[in-house]
C-alpha cells in the first residue's frame, strides 16, 4: 500500500447538468510520473484539478466518489484546502508568472506561509531554482524582472516556485506545449530528475513525450478513463481497440 500516492474510486464531475468525468477509479504510484492522454475536451485537465480541489473554484461543479491522498479523502468537509494545495504543487500550460523579480517570484510562497528569515529564504531560492536545473541561468538575474526570461526558462521558474513550499505531489498541464523543441527537451529532462523526489502528474496532448517521460500512461475520452496501465503497454500492446487506434494516430 505505501507505494500507492493517489487513490481515485468512482469520481464523477459535472458542470451543472453536463457530466465531464463519468465513474473514474485509478491508482498513482509515488514517485513515478503518471501522463494523461487524450484528445481535447476528454477530461484529463479537469481530472488533473480534481486532484487539488481546483475545480472548487468553478460555479455550478458538483463532484461525486473519492479521491484519497496518502490515506486522506480530500473532499471531506473539515480538509483545509490551503494545506492541501501546500501539498500539490501545480505548473499550467503556459508560464504564469508575477510581474516581479525571479527571487520574489520564489520566495512568495513561503512569505505567503509565514517564513520570514532572509537566510532560509535565499536557501529556498539556491535549492529550487537548482530542482528546476535552471540556477547557473539566473543566479546573478535574481532581482529582474521574473518576465525578462525566455519561455522555456519562465517555465522552469514556474516549477521552481510550485517547489518552494516544500510539495510531495507536482500536477503539471500541458507545461510544455507552449515551448519550442529545446526548451520542451529540458522540461522533459527535468521532469525525469524531479521524480526521484516527487510524484509526477503530467496532462500532454503529445502522445511522444508521454511516451518519453512516464511510467504510468491514462488515456481519456469523453470524460472516461478507457485504459490505465504502464507506459509501455499503453503505446506496445493496448489491451483496448480505442487506445490503440489513439495511440497509432488513427483518431484524435
Amino acid at each position: 500500500m505505501k507505494d500507492i500516492k493517489i487513490s481515485v474510486n468512482n469520481l464523477s464531475l459535472f458542470y451543472g447538468k453536463k457530466q465531464a468525468l463519468k465513474d473514474i477509479t485509478l491508482e498513482i504510484q509515488t514517485n513515478k510520473v503518471t501522463a494523461f492522454i487524450g484528445p481535447s475536451g476528454c477530461g484529463k485537465s479537469t481530472f488533473l484539478r480534481t486532484l487539488n480541489r481546483m475545480n472548487d473554484l468553478i460555479p455550478g461543479v458538483t463532484i461525486s466518489g473519492d479521491v484519497i491522498i496518502e490515506d486522506v479523502d480530500i473532499y471531506k468537509e473539515n480538509i483545509d484546502v490551503v494545506n492541501l494545495r501546500k501539498d500539490i504543487g501545480m505548473v499550467f500550460q503556459k508560464p504564469n508568472l508575477f510581474p516581479l523579480s525571479i527571487y520574489q517570484n520564489i520566495t512568495y510562497a513561503p512569505r505567503l506561509h509565514g517564513i520570514r528569515n532572509k537566510k532560509i529564504l535565499n536557501e529556498i531560492v539556491e535549492k529550487t531554482l537548482t530542482q528546476a536545473a535552471i540556477w547557473d541561468e539566473v543566479k546573478d538575474r535574481l532581482k529582474e524582472s521574473a518576465l525578462s526570461l525566455s519561455g522555456g526558462q519562465q517555465q522552469r521558474v514556474c516549477i521552481a516556485r510550485a517547489l518552494s513550499i516544500n510539495p510531495k505531489i507536482i500536477l503539471m498541464d500541458e507545461p510544455a506545449s507552449a515551448l519550442d523543441p529545446i526548451a520542451t527537451a529540458k522540461i522533459e529532462e527535468l521532469i525525469h530528475s524531479l521524480k526521484k523526489e516527487f510524484t509526477i502528474i503530467i496532462v500532454t496532448h503529445n502522445m511522444q513525450q508521454a511516451a518519453r517521460v512516464s511510467d504510468f500512461t491514462a488515456f481519456f475520452y469523453l470524460g472516461e478513463l478507457i485504459e490505465f496501465g504502464k507506459t509501455t503497454s499503453i503505446f506496445t500492446s493496448p489491451s483496448k481497440k480505442q487506445t490503440e487506434d489513439y495511440v497509432t494516430g488513427r483518431f484524435g
